[in-house]
């Protein structure tokens, strides 16, 4: 995805600047990217980036009229007042020399950067006070080296490229390697709310200018006082998010969270183009979501999983291990495919994600199933120790652990495919607005009702149409409530028909399926059908990848059982999607990241 690299530190002449070159090269992923480098021998510092065109970040580097302020920025900053005609970082540069290092807790959005200060002879590296514009680094004896993405410090140092046992063992059990570790041994995540920095050619200082406290401590609010707080600051931070060059699209759904920003921002007729992601058969989402966009009056399309998917998956799903990192699994290749085909519509994306976790208290942070044979003797602790120490990491305050912990360990890496393609926001992580959710009065989380009141008072024919889950405000009390059990009981089904079917069911779905029926039967709710996807359309690359002597020599899998798990979900007599799902996971980020030499880096 765009981003930074840089290496600080004094080194023969010409090494460093060798070794960024190759940094940069790794996070070009696409040929419509921007690039540029800005190097400093006497202080020792090599800065690249990448940016999509016309972005926020598309003027770097940015300094002062004296040029004794040199900014590299990427990602985006939302300030209060909102200017579509000039949506760049140049303005951060100025704020900087007003309000010294108080200028980053000003910052409202998810970036990374670097401030090289020659007035003082001081370099600072910081990032969001979240840490959702990840930057992975690593302290080494000549240079303390950065980037964006991991591969980038892979390319350059052959020594890291060792998978970390315990962050494996995380990812597989817990879809994320936890507390700031990463999948390679040596490399580790920049900590949310950071500002490390070098001054005067002297040793590193690790300070912060952000902790999740700052927010813990402020006290509840009066239940109207806080919804009324609630919908003044979503009507005011709603029109941030769709400024800037270029078109902005929204992606919308069934749910409350799309629905509450299209509420909120009113936009002209035929002014915000509204798009939904699904298969042939129009699911809830996109019945629900065409409906919305036609009470707004915009324009609405559906991007279909079309049948190409299938015949080039190999390369969605290579390019999704190894653009995330190997963070991403290729159960979500699909959502490479979406954003390559999305990016037509419009080059920036704003989405409702995070809504149901910051507004309400939804989570997913859990660990998931695997079958234990799968992993070999002594790999297996290391499944189980993340399942441990995930129990602990999610003890503490509710939102710190959704915001300051899932949001960026977990949930970074769809959000790093996404914007590899396209520039991509959610409101719903405002500053602002997560600030407030702090306050919010005890309970008021674990209900939906104050969106639905918002959505209500400002939109009421948005509040007539029922959402995905059966939320319904014209039915009476007791009809509302079998609604949502309806809703409820389809949406179980479907996961449970798509991901979770017991393996005697599967054989019953293999029967159903030899007499024309199949997947007829449910898919209101959901479309992505792997688990019939490993069985049928991509059963020869799942035995090309996983049948492979490269694949059964690992140390990870357990060879007999992977060998047998493969057979048998391919025949339709078992579902082990999951498991399939896992090892090919594992195989693809070995090949596209341990295994290619610098060369081979694409």
């Amino acid at each position: 995805m765009p981003g930074i690299v840089g290496i600080i530190g004094k080194g023969l002449h010409g090494k460093h600047e060798d070794d960024l070159k190759l940094m940069l090269d790794c996070t070009m992923h696409e040929p419509f990217y921007r690039r540029g480098s800005y190097t400093n021998e006497e202080l020792g510092v090599y800065i690249g980036w990448t940016c999509h065109p016309n972005s926020y970040a598309d003027c770097m580097p940015a300094m002062n009229e004296r040029k004794d302020v040199v900014l590299i920025f990427s990602g985006e900053h939302f300030s209060n007042h909102p200017i579509r005609d000039h949506f760049k970082a140049n303005d951060l540069v100025r704020q900087y020399e007003m309000k010294g290092e108080e200028f980053f807790r000003d910052l409202n959005g998810w970036f990374s950067g670097v401030i090289i200060d020659f007035r003082t002879s001081k370099v600072t590296l910081f990032n969001d006070r979240y840490g959702m514009h990840r930057i992975y680094y690593h302290e080494g004896k000549e240079a303390f080296l950065f980037s964006s993405e991991a591969k980038s410090l892979l390319s350059v140092r052959a020594s890291l490229r060792n998978v970390d046992m315990r962050g494996l063992g995380e990812l597989i059990s817990c879809n994320c390697v936890l507390e700031n570790r990463t999948l390679f041994s040596g490399i580790s995540l920049l900590p949310g709310g950071a500002s490390w920095s070098w001054e005067n050619s002297t040793g590193m200082r690790k300070g912060s200018y952000f902790k999740a406290s700052d927010w813990e401590a402020l006290p509840p609010m009066d239940g109207e006082v806080f919804n009324a707080r609630l919908k003044d600051t979503l009507l005011r931070i709603m029109p941030r998010y769709f400024q800037g060059d270029g078109r902005v699209g929204i992606s919308i759904t069934g749910g409350l969270d799309s629905r509450s920003m299209m509420a909120c921002l009113d936009p002209r007729p035929g002014e915000l183009p509204c798009y939904t992601f699904g298969g042939a058969k129009d699911v809830l989402d996109i019945s629900i979501a065409r409906q919305v966009a036609g009470v707004c009056g915009q324009s609405y399309e559906v991007i279909r999983l079309g049948r190409e998917f299938f015949s080039a998956f190999p390369r969605f799903a290579e390019k999704t291990l190894y653009v995330t990192d190997g963070g991403l699994d290729v159960c979500s290749a699909h959502d490479m495919y979406f954003n390559e085909l999305a990016r037509r519509i419009a080059p920036t994306r704003v989405t409702g994600k995070f809504g149901s976790e910051v507004v309400r208290d939804h989570s997913m942070f859990n660990a998931g199933g695997c079958e234990e044979r799968l992993f070999s003797r002594d790999f297996s602790p290391f499944v189980a120790q993340g399942i441990d120490t995930l129990n602990e990491v999610k003890k503490g305050h509710q939102l710190s652990v959704a915001v300051f912990k899932d949001f960026p360990w977990r949930e970074y890496t769809k959000i790093m495919l996404e914007q590899s393609q396209m520039i991509f926001r959610s409101p719903y992580m405002d500053n602002e607005l997560v600030e407030l959710m702090y306050q919010a009065p005890v309970g008021v989380r674990a209900s939906n009702e104050s969106q639905r009141r918002i959505i209500r008072e400002c939109n009421p024919g948005l509040s007539a149409i029922i959402t995905d889950r059966g939320y319904s405000e014209n039915a009476n009390p007791l009809a509302a409530k079998l609604i949502e059990a309806y809703y409820y009981a389809l949406f179980k089904a479907d996961y449970t028909y798509l991901f979770a079917l017991p393996h005697w069911m599967t054989r019953l779905d293999s029967m159903l399926k030899a007499v024309g029926l199949g997947q007829r039967i449910l898919g209101e709710q959901k479309f992505e059908g792997y688990r019939m996807w490993f069985r049928d359309e991509l059963s020869s690359y799942v035995k090309e990848i996983l049948l492979d002597h490269r694949t059964l020599s690992r140390p990870y899998c357990d060879k007999k059982a992977l060998e047998d798990m493969v057979y048998k979900h391919t025949k339709g007599t078992h579902n082990y999607m999951n498991e399939i799902n896992k090892a090919m996971s594992i195989e693809l980020m070995h090949r596209m990241l341990i295994d290619r030499t610098v060369g081979q880096q694409n």
